[in-house]
């Protein structure tokens, strides 16, 4: 066989095994996702864990701290978010602190039960449970975002040996100034939902603010996110029911009066979502918290600005002092 012949075979096998790849990934997209996943959670020095606690199985992003006696902070998700949405803002804290980043019940890779209730009430009493797995004896640094900063509020007030301080970042659960999505909330609808690439695309601008930072979502991997959640779309609503139109809605701020551990308040000026007029209604009910408005930047802060992020959280860290 000629060196001609031989190169041409291996170019052949080549392309072949090229092609099998591609179609592969177009048939089965959440492939792609997975790796993506998979190479941003190795990116942050994590590793993803896995336990049982109040009826359902949890998995969770985890890193251990440079030195045994640092602090744990806990990082919870909004509305229709997941554990990975922390993973820019854990790059940037490196080892300072032990990082525990779970998907609440219900969201991401943890476990669903049909018939349960995953408004903020449960899930508050949910987080409660998990917190005092992953850090028995030990309280917690609460970190919340959207309702997750509502289900930390309510945590920080009914439970407060688990958490030495709390921050709500750009967080659910206060009736703030009118917006469009507020209006679509109450009007019975859904504003995130999508269900194909316009409706992701729109999904997409209304959370972030920062074209830079907005997850580029290419074929086929868009048609692996649009189906799934495709398929959420009637948990989404009924967990919009609880949180956004339900006799909960307001219930993490009513709570906050109750909250007397060291608190930090961050909302991004271009919030779309839930609007900076949240952080005062909020901070009337918390005296002791430090509020930090951040410029430039839409409902998703610690993907969009992780650094000042981070040197708040720091800053409440360092600084905190109890009511």
């Amino acid at each position: 066989m000629t060196l001609r012949r031989t190169l041409a075979i291996a170019a052949a096998l080549v392309a072949a095994a090229l092609f099998a790849t591609i179609a592969y990934v177009a048939w089965r997209p959440e492939v792609l996702v997975a790796a993506e996943f998979a190479r941003q959670l190795h990116g942050a020095g994590l590793s993803k864990q896995a336990r049982n606690v109040a009826g359902h199985r949890w998995v969770y992003a985890e890193r251990d701290a440079d030195q045994t006696d640092a602090p744990t902070l806990v990082f919870v998700h909004g509305f229709t978010g997941m554990k990975e949405n922390w993973f820019p803002l854990a790059r940037v804290f490196g080892g300072r602190y032990r990082l525990v980043i779970p998907d609440l019940p219900g969201w991401g890779e943890s476990e669903r039960l049909p018939r349960e209730n995953y408004g903020f009430l449960a899930q508050s009493e949910r987080l409660a449970a998990f917190i005092r797995s992953v850090s028995p004896n030990k309280p917690v640094v609460l970190v919340g975002h959207s309702m997750g900063g509502g289900i930390a509020a309510l945590v920080a007030a009914g439970h407060p040996e688990l958490v030495s301080r709390v921050a709500l970042l750009d967080a659910a659960g206060v009736r703030f100034d009118d917006n469009r999505f507020g209006a679509e909330v109450l009007a019975g609808q859904n504003p995130f939902g999508v269900h194909d690439r316009a409706s992701l695309d729109r999904y997409l601008a209304t959370v972030y603010h920062l074209e830079e930072a907005m997850p580029r979502i290419p074929w086929p991997a868009d048609r692996a996110y649009i189906a799934q959640r495709t398929r959420d779309a009637a948990f989404e609503q009924a967990v919009l029911d609880h949180i956004g139109r339900g006799p909960e809605r307001f219930l993490p701020g009513e709570e906050a009066a109750r909250i007397g551990q060291p608190t930090l308040l961050l909302w991004c000026q271009q919030d779309a979502v839930i609007d900076p007029s949240a952080a005062a209604l909020y901070a009337a009910r918390i005296p002791q918290a430090s509020t930090v408005l951040l410029d430039d930047c839409g409902h998703m802060s610690m993907m969009e600005r992780p650094a000042e992020v981070a040197a708040a959280i720091d800053a409440l860290i360092e600084r905190g002092r109890p009511r």
